[in-house]
């Protein structure tokens, strides 16, 4: 595979399957870059930190759908609330309130996957499977009309071993199918399993992931 943005979007656009969502992960590239990966056909993009999100986005396309892909800080969510496509890393009730009342003052409803801690690593957020249902099934989200829960998203250990990844790949996605089997309230819809990066999208995929996150691949590396 060559080296060029344009080339590594041609490859996973023929590579993924067609009901994947590629989101080309961004972060502390140029917006040149993002550009290039745009002109290929790329709408998704991925960046970690709130300041970074809010200067590039108006640097470019207005059609570009801006993930915010890393830890999400209460206070920031008023920055990126007018114009986020989805928040993949929503890690407790009081986030995902601040999201709605943010929302609600743009007018908007905000599109959120609830973060799944699977890795081993504690240095990793997330949610534990009980408080995710807790979260899904408290009484309260009805009232959120401004924020929609698509989904789930987790991050694997980072390591060599492949059978530790496949495990937490597959535990999340048992989460995933569960909660799908259940009655869920109307702003709750397990659409997207997002899970997967560079090194570890393919383990992703043959668990269900129907979202990967690739940024050194497609942009190289840091």
């Amino acid at each position: 595979m060559s080296s060029s943005i344009s080339e590594a979007i041609a490859f996973y656009q023929k590579k993924l399957p067609e009901h994947v969502c590629l989101v080309a992960v961004s972060k502390t590239k140029p917006t040149s870059y993002i550009q290039e990966a745009y002109q290929a056909g790329q709408l998704d993009f991925g960046e970690n930190k709130v300041q970074e999100l809010v200067e590039k986005s108006p640097q470019l396309p207005g059609d570009i759908r801006w993930h915010m892909i890393g830890h999400l800080q209460r206070n920031k969510v008023k920055y990126i609330a007018p114009f986020v496509h989805l928040i993949h890393a929503v890690d407790s009730w009081r986030l995902l309130e601040e999201i709605q009342k943010q929302a609600h003052k743009n007018e908007r409803v905000i599109k959120v996957l609830l973060q799944i801690h699977i890795a081993e690593e504690g240095s990793k957020f997330g949610l534990a499977f009980k408080q995710a249902e807790e979260i899904i099934f408290n009484s309260d989200l009805q009232n959120m009309r401004h924020v929609a829960i698509c989904g789930l998203m987790g991050m694997a250990t980072f390591t060599s071993d492949e059978s530790k990844v496949n495990e937490e790949f597959e535990r999340l996605n048992g989460y995933f199918e569960a909660f799908k089997k259940k009655e869920l309230p109307e702003n709750v819809n397990m659409q997207w399993l997002s899970m997967g990066m560079s090194g570890d999208y393919e383990l992703a995929l043959e668990n269900g992931s129907n979202m990967v996150r690739i940024g050194s691949s497609i942009f190289g590396s840091r």
